[in-house]
């Protein structure tokens, strides 16, 4: 047996940009779905199978009906699922067919998708993620599309790769809304082993050093009169905005002449921000153990709004403790976007504190 599994949680992520931390919630993601909110997953899905493709073009594949997976690898063979609704149970129902027939399951979502396929993975089947939703804290997730097809193909063509157990986490997504992790570990999987293609499991964000404090108020005071502060999420951020007047820990916030002036924003109320034709700052600090400074909780800052802002035009602040820490040193953006991640890759200078900054590699 050498064949792959493929699965696609076709609405994960809807909810990123639309700043409702998560897409678990049914009706959620159904009022993103009325407002016009565009999938995103089918297409991360498609670049790793893309990839996956062009490392094993022979491979067996299977997969579900329609927008499971049937649609983006027309040559799978297709699984039965009973009264397909795009739900969980079509995800736990599909990873029960595929038991005994896949050596891997390769699934594009996010945590949620994640504990539903390790719930029903009853064999121990690998598995690794393709990252497409809001919250990715678990460790089986590679750190792109590409990575993630690529890592699968590697793992299929070799009999003896090794496999190690990595966490499934989660969050209580109503938690989240309200401005408060509520993290919990459900389950551990076994998963490729497969040297920087994994992300790490996010580590916490602790409390901040007296040296970060001082380079955020270093930053305040030599924030631009009349220029817009795009800031994002996390705690480092939050205590930014703390300065600020007080922000959203789990939000994107809007500052101006040294005041926060909105609070927790879409993608497009942050885009109608900028609709003055304003200058702009996009602020963003690193998620503690991965490394990502987008693409993980900020799915607000979109390749959109950073061509419109523009990529130069990106401040990170992180303590150099957190940097450090790394493995592998570097730091990841994963806007959706291929190209604008391309073109953000390379060496950042992060602030660390006042009058330091740490030049760190930014991949894709």
């Amino acid at each position: 047996m050498n064949s792959l599994g493929f699965l696609v949680n076709p609405y994960a992520g809807i909810g990123g940009p639309a700043a409702w931390k998560g897409s678990d919630d049914p009706a959620l993601a159904a009022r993103v779905r009325s407002e016009g909110g565009q999938l995103t997953s089918p297409v991360r899905a498609e670049r790793a199978l893309a990839a996956f493709l062009q490392s094993f073009p022979a491979a067996s594949i299977f997969t579900g009906p329609k927008a499971l997976g049937q649609e983006l690898a027309p040559m799978a063979s297709v699984l039965h699922v009973d009264a397909l609704s795009y739900s969980p149970d079509d995800t736990r129902a599909l990873v029960a067919a595929m038991q005994g027939k896949v050596s891997l399951i390769l699934f594009c979502g996010g945590d949620g998708t994640a504990r539903d396929v390790a719930a029903a993975n009853i064999s121990g089947v690998p598995i690794l993620g393709i990252p497409a939703g809001v919250k990715m804290h678990s460790g089986v997730f590679a750190r792109s599309p590409e990575r993630a097809g690529q890592a699968a193909a590697a793992f299929l063509k070799d009999p003896d790769h090794p496999v190690e157990l990595v966490e499934i986490l989660d969050i209580d997504e109503a938690e989240r809304r309200a401005g408060r992790l509520s993290a919990q570990l459900f389950s551990v999987a076994r998963s490729p082993v497969a040297r920087g293609v994994r992300q790490n499991p996010k580590a916490g964000g602790g409390d901040l050093l007296a040296e970060t404090d001082a380079a955020l108020a270093e930053y305040v005071r030599r924030m631009e009169p009349g220029c817009l502060y795009i800031l994002g999420p996390g705690t480092t951020m939050n205590a930014l905005k703390d300065r600020l007047g007080g922000g959203r820990l789990l939000g994107v916030d809007l500052a101006r002449d040294g005041a926060i002036v909105d609070r927790d924003l879409s993608e497009e109320q942050l885009l109608a921000a900028l609709a003055d034709g304003a200058p702009a700052r996009i602020v963003l600090t690193v998620v503690g153990g991965q490394g990502f400074i987008l693409g993980r909780g900020n799915q607000q800052i979109s390749g959109r709004l950073i061509n419109r802002v523009g990529p130069d035009r990106i401040d990170v602040i992180c303590a150099a403790d957190k940097l450090n820490a790394l493995n592998p040193q570097e730091l990841t953006v994963d806007t959706g976007d291929v190209a604008l991640d391309a073109r953000l890759a390379g060496y950042w200078q992060v602030t660390t504190g006042p009058g330091r900054r740490q030049v760190v590699r930014v991949v894709h």
